[in-house]
């Protein structure tokens, strides 16, 4: 796999396996019908599609993801970033935030999270 890129639409398909993995394809179309409003013949197309690119695996008729949903947040997030904020993190929590404040504990979270992050500097 190149990279895991999804449309919307197959991000939600997925986002139903990883959130009831492992799942029987039976069960899958059902929550399929309840969640997306999908027939039974959408599924099984997306799924066989799926199923293709390397995202998930249909095996005994028991699917589970092959694809961590994390890897796909993470990629989806570094291009949206790229796109958009020419890659500057800075300029796109800048815009996230707006007129918003954090609370002390968001603000302690998101620092921790940077000092888990930054790079070592050679001096």
């Amino acid at each position: 796999m190149d990279e895991p890129k999804l449309c919307e639409s197959d991000f939600r398909f997925m986002t139903v396996i990883w959130d009831n993995e492992p799942l029987p394809s039976g069960r899958l179309v059902e929550l399929c019908a309840a969640e997306l409003g999908w027939k039974k013949s959408t599924t099984y197309t997306t799924l066989k599609k799926l199923c293709g690119r390397g995202f998930a695996r249909n095996e005994n008729a028991l699917v589970t993801a092959l694809i961590p949903r994390e890897m796909v947040l993470s990629y989806e997030s570094e291009r949206f970033v790229k796109r958009t904020f020419q890659g500057s993190l800075p300029r796109f929590l800048v815009s996230f935030l707006g007129e918003r404040k954090l609370t002390e504990a968001e603000a302690a979270e998101l620092k921790t999270l940077i000092d888990a992050h930054r790079k070592e500097e050679n001096t």
